[in-house]
Formats: structure tokens, C-alpha cells, sequence
């Protein structure tokens, strides 16, 4: 760093100080969400229900792990995507979240899937993720 001169004329020799790097919410939502996917598998007897949070939007993808395939998707930006001069609906509500968990229960009934296992995806069990969950369960998926 250098040199420089103290108050009562000394020269001393400058520190070098680093700062500590600050990770990311989402870097740290990364690292959770890895190390539960360490553990969780989605089969095609039971594949995974994975979700992602957005600030915006909420996203959903029912996912079977052995194949690497989605089976089902649904997110809360479908809603006004066709009809021109409406306005994208906003998907960062508890409303939205359960709309989408009851659209994503009723296709993978169509589908045939019944039961799944749920990846909150890195986020923590509340709010709009429970949301998304509750709606679900009621609209008919075991998990």
C-alpha cells in the first residue's frame, strides 16, 4: 500500500486491509437449495415439484429427475399472455401463488402425477412459497 507520514512526523508503514466479501441473498438461496437437492431425487412415480420466486413472479415445474424431463409447468406471467392491450398480471402475491399451485395440481392430474415431492427451491417455507404449497395439496397433490 505505502508509506505515509503519522501525526507527530514519523513515517509508518500503511496497513492492508481487506473487506469481506457479502454474499448475496440469492447466492446463499443457491447453496441451500443445492444441498437439499443433494438428498431429494424426483422419480417418475414420484417427481419433484420445484419452485422459483421472483420478485414479480412465482414459477413451478413438476420435474421427473431420472429422465431430466419437465412434465408439467406453470407460472403466474401465463395469465394475460395471449390478449394484447391487457396488462402482464402481477405475480408477486399470495393470490397469484395459490392460482398458480391450483394450475399446476389440475395439469399434473391431467398428466396422471398424483403424488410429488416439493422443492421450495432454496427459499424458506412461508409466505408465498406455503401459499403455492397449500394451494396445491387442496387442489388434489400428495406431498
Amino acid at each position: 500500500m505505502g508509506n505515509y507520514q503519522s501525526a507527530n512526523g514519523e513515517e509508518r508503514e500503511a496497513k492492508s486491509e481487506t473487506m469481506i466479501a457479502k454474499t448475496s441473498k440469492d447466492q446463499t438461496r443457491q447453496k441451500v437449495h443445492s444441498r437439499i437437492r443433494k438428498k431429494m431425487v424426483g422419480t417418475s412415480e414420484r417427481p419433484r415439484l420445484n419452485v422459483y420466486r421472483s420478485t414479480n413472479h412465482i414459477y413451478v415445474q413438476v420435474i421427473d429427475d431420472t429422465k431430466g424431463a419437465t412434465l408439467v409447468s406453470a407460472t403466474s406471467v401465463e395469465k394475460g399472455k395471449g390478449i394484447k392491450g391487457d396488462k402482464r398480471p402481477t405475480g408477486g402475491n399470495l393470490s397469484a401463488a395459490k392460482e398458480v399451485g391450483k394450475l399446476i395440481a389440475d395439469r399434473a392430474k391431467e398428466k396422471g402425477i398424483k403424488k410429488v415431492v416439493f422443492d421450495r427451491g432454496g427459499y424458506l417455507y412461508h409466505g408465498r412459497v406455503k401459499a403455492l404449497a397449500d394451494a396445491a395439496r387442496e387442489a388434489g397433490l400428495e406431498f
